[in-house]
């Protein structure tokens, strides 16, 4: 037998899932709890039971995308093939595909999250996480004393890269590079800064 905390949770999942999928089928604005109850297959009352407003909804989706993404960098770093550079390379790589196969998702990420204090609370603590996973990846390369200064030009970099692409902007044809092969430079050229330091 389902106990009502296990069905209030299959349900807020259910919530949160229509709501990822209407983000990225049309963005934000394709997001209202009315449609995301719909799609969710709900009671109409049934979203604002586990979500005062649309804005905590997204953003309790975006703290989830960061926690994915930590947790998918940490796997490449964590992983034993390759020198550091590659993985953190790696690990920008998983940043970027997430800019590409979910560019709505993405947008949302990086935005100042809004809502209830709980989902605020929860996409900051997720962007935290994310961040010192790539601020590990990146003392893996250059030391920890150096990681911060090098993390804050690659994260920005990569995310310049990644928005950039995401509108429209192909690196490859405008740049002569890809979008991994112009943070492969970045990597290497950090790489070689912080042993001539």
């Amino acid at each position: 037998m389902v106990t009502r905390a296990e069905s209030a949770a299959a349900t807020r999942r259910a919530l949160l899932d229509a709501a990822a999928g209407l983000l990225d089928e049309g963005g934000p604005d394709a997001v209202t709890l009315r449609e995301v109850g719909a799609r969710a297959g709900v009671t109409r009352g049934a979203p604002y039971r586990h979500f005062p407003d649309k804005d905590s909804l997204l953003s309790t989706i975006a703290a989830e995308a960061l926690d994915r993404l930590a947790a998918e960098a940490g796997a490449v770093r964590a992983g034993s093939a390759g020198s550091p550079a590659t993985r953190l390379t790696g690990a920008l790589g998983v940043l970027m595909s997430a800019g590409r196969h979910h560019p709505h998702l993405y947008r949302l990420m990086f935005a100042h999250p809004s809502g209830d204090r709980a989902a605020i609370e929860a996409a900051t603590g997720a962007a935290a996480r994310a961040e010192a996973e790539f601020l590990a990846a990146v003392a893996d390369l250059v030391g920890p004393a150096k990681a911060p200064r090098f993390a804050g030009l690659l994260l920005t970099s990569a995310h310049g890269i990644t928005t950039m692409e995401a509108n429209g902007d192909p690196s490859e044809a405008k740049w002569g590079a890809t979008a991994e092969e112009l943070v492969a430079t970045l990597v290497a050229m950090i790489e070689r800064q912080a042993r001539e330091e």
